[in-house]
């Protein structure tokens, strides 16, 4: 049995697979913190914002939502000067959006997670692939997520950026069956 091949080009790489990629989330919380990950990873591989994700948690203190929704010009522009992020005008600005519309779902749907969930009914899907060759970039529920996100205000959410969010938390178990890892997430609902 071998680990996901992206999971094997360092230590953090394959402690992220081996921790946390594919396991179902269920914290409103993590949720904002991957909801933007994924976005400050747009054209940019993973294990750069890997790399940067505890300082991410720093300086937006530790994805506390309703601080980020505060953000305000200044606090841009000190972003903009920290290298220890990455330095996306409108990666930053999408941050204190995308607070603001988080916050708007919790309040509709008394959770994020209640919200987001919806769109796998509740449950993971448990995909079956052989390779990673096989995973597919889209899909129509990503697609669907997508444009319902962006219909309520979200940005840096295309469907690509949605499948990325639904692997990274569990919402689909895209761990081929050769990796240890498929078997293991497949348990946790």
């Amino acid at each position: 049995m071998e680990r996901c091949s992206w999971a094997t080009k360092s230590a953090l790489d394959t402690k992220y697979h081996d921790e946390e990629w594919g396991v179902p989330l269920h914290d409103d919380q993590l949720w904002f913190e991957f909801l933007i990950l994924e976005g400050a990873q747009a054209g940019l591989s993973w294990a750069t914002v890997l790399a940067k994700r505890q300082h991410y948690r720093r300086v937006f203190h530790n994805f506390d939502v309703k601080k980020v929704a505060k953000f305000d010009a200044a606090k841009v522009e000190a972003l903009m000067q920290d290298a220890g992020i990455i330095r996306n005008r409108l990666k930053i600005t999408s941050t204190i959006k995308n607070a603001h519309a988080f916050m708007a779902v919790q309040k509709e749907f008394g959770s994020f997670d209640k919200y987001i969930w919806a769109f796998v009914g509740g449950k993971p899907i448990q995909n079956s692939w052989k390779s990673m060759a096989d995973v597919p970039a889209k899909t129509p529920i990503s697609d669907a997520m997508c444009k319902d996100l962006k219909k309520r205000g979200f940005t840096f959410v295309g469907s690509t950026i949605c499948y990325a969010l639904m692997q990274a938390t569990g919402m689909v178990n895209d761990h081929p069956v050769s990796c240890p890892r498929h078997a293991a997430v497949s348990k946790i609902k």
